[in-house]
């Protein structure tokens, strides 16, 4: 059977076949292409943060800064502090930050001063006992909109562990973001203001600024999720049906929904070159543990799997077929793609693909990656010859053929650092659920009147919002 990706397709055919792609595009994510933008890759907080500061400092009239926490540490001080200054001169400087992130960051002592000098900040979603469902729901977007002409999107927060600590041999998190300017970024305004009248309740809405002119040849989309929405869940899952050569993808906290972990391998049984590049270490180790259950069933169909060998990975990137790209704050998980508020940038432009996969290439060279081996235990690679890395995977556990090479000459260079042993991948799990179902029962042999007053409270809880919410839906108020 031919390799999809070597089937040749008539010029005059490309043309229509773009066409519906595009509009494909446009209904599943629900967010129209935009032409005419200047967009500029960015990596981790060395070329993030002065960026965004050197934008600030030179706003002129507006600064709109949403983050899911800022830290109240050397960075957040800096970022703060200029914020403050900028308000007192009498720019418009709007901040929303998500509680449950923000539940360490900046001191209250710090939040009043930004108030005081003029900075209209808003929480995201504090915890309400008329509403305990809802507190489900985030605002997980890390976006900047600067005079309305200047955007920037990105996983990145605002705090040291973007920064790092040398001295202590702390390495900085490795993320991405993008510089946007041109007519997307009246479309970035507008999923900010979207998000700050859904806070302001009874407010008017702001006024947007006029759309920016074009500024380049760059076109992309801007995709702000919403919860139940889930217009990126199926953007990802139809560029994984269309992609014919290549699906490279880099992930903090993976644990995909089993239609689009089927999309990977069908794409991957196809021939596509599918890769995962995931963190080693993870400051949430519990969906470390879970990302890893799901590797076998990747591998054996040919995906390719590497972990990062530094401090832990935060970027959430995706490039394909040397066309499309993205970058944002959305994680390839169900929390991001039905119940968060995110923001991702997905860019239609064979340049700044190529961007994107020389920055990826360049993560392969500090990760391992992970094979099966003759026993079907998920296990490092040996250190391979770079040459051998540019190539498909080996699939299943008896190393089948390789799917072959692939059309990117820019996947000479990819590969693996010194590998380690695993344990089984999925013991970590077991052992975290065994324990919590061993507190549970103990706590329930030893206190059963502590876990019967536990369960009628949170039940009467819940009846209690329910018919609040009841209430409220056949008797709305008139505003």
């Amino acid at each position: 059977m031919a390799d999809p990706a070597s089937i040749p397709v008539a010029p005059q055919s490309i043309a229509p076949l773009r066409l519906l792609a595009e509009q494909a595009f446009s209904r599943a994510a629900g967010a129209p292409l935009i032409p005419g933008n200047d967009v500029r890759l960015l990596k981790d907080a060395e070329e993030n943060y002065p960026a965004w500061l050197e934008a600030i400092h030179g706003a002129r009239k507006s600064i709109d800064f949403e983050t899911y926490f800022m830290r109240a540490d050397k960075i957040g001080y800096e970022f703060a502090s200029l914020l403050e200054s900028k308000a007192r001169e009498g720019l418009r400087v709007r901040l929303i930050y998500d509680w449950f992130g923000a539940r360490s960051g900046l001191s209250l002592r710090l939040w009043r001063a930004l108030r005081k000098a003029g900075v209209k900040i808003k929480s995201f979603n504090p915890p309400r006992l008329d509403d305990p469902f809802e507190s489900f729901r985030r605002d997980h977007r890390k976006t900047i909109v600067v005079d309305g002409r200047i955007g920037f999107a990105s996983g990145l927060c605002v705090g040291r562990h973007w920064i790092g600590n040398p001295a202590r041999g702390v390495d900085p998190w490795r993320d991405t973001g993008v510089k946007i300017e041109g007519p997307a970024v009246a479309d970035l305004a507008r999923a900010f203001n979207r998000i700050w009248n859904l806070l302001a309740l009874n407010s008017a809405p702001e006024n947007l600024e006029e759309t920016p002119a074009p500024a380049g040849d760059v076109s992309l989309r801007i995709v702000p999720s919403e919860p139940s929405m889930a217009g990126l869940y199926r953007l990802d899952l139809l560029i994984a049906a269309l992609a014919r050569k290549s699906i490279w993808l880099t992930d903090a906290y993976f644990l995909g929904t089993p239609s689009y972990v089927q999309s990977l391998r069908a794409a991957a049984f196809d021939g596509v070159d599918v890769r995962l590049l995931l963190p080693r270490t993870s400051d949430i180790p519990i969906v470390r543990a879970m990302s890893r259950v799901g590797y076998r069933t990747l591998l054996e169909a040919g995906v390719r799997i590497f972990e990062w060998n530094g401090s832990m990975l935060h970027a959430k990137t995706g490039v394909a077929d040397d066309r499309w790209s993205r970058v944002g704050s959305t994680n390839l998980n169900l929390a991001s793609w039905m119940s968060n508020y995110e923001l991702d940038v997905v860019v239609e432009n064979e340049s700044f693909a190529s961007d994107m996969a020389d920055m990826y290439l360049e993560d392969l060279d500090h990760s391992t990656e992970i094979v099966l081996s003759e026993r079907t235990k998920v296990r490092p690679a040996e250190r391979r010859k770079r040459q051998d890395l540019s190539r498909g995977s080996h699939r299943g556990s008896v190393g089948r053929a390789a799917t072959g090479v692939i059309a990117m000459g820019k996947a000479v260079g990819a590969a693996v650092a010194t590998p380690r042993l695993l344990g089984p991948a999925e013991a970590p799990l077991m052992l975290i659920v065994a324990g919590v179902l061993l507190a549970i029962a103990a706590l329930a042999v030893f206190f059963p009147s502590a876990i019967s007053i536990v369960v009628t409270v949170l039940c009467a809880w819940i009846a209690a919002t329910l018919l609040l919410k009841a209430f409220r839906l056949r008797f709305p108020k008139k505003r």
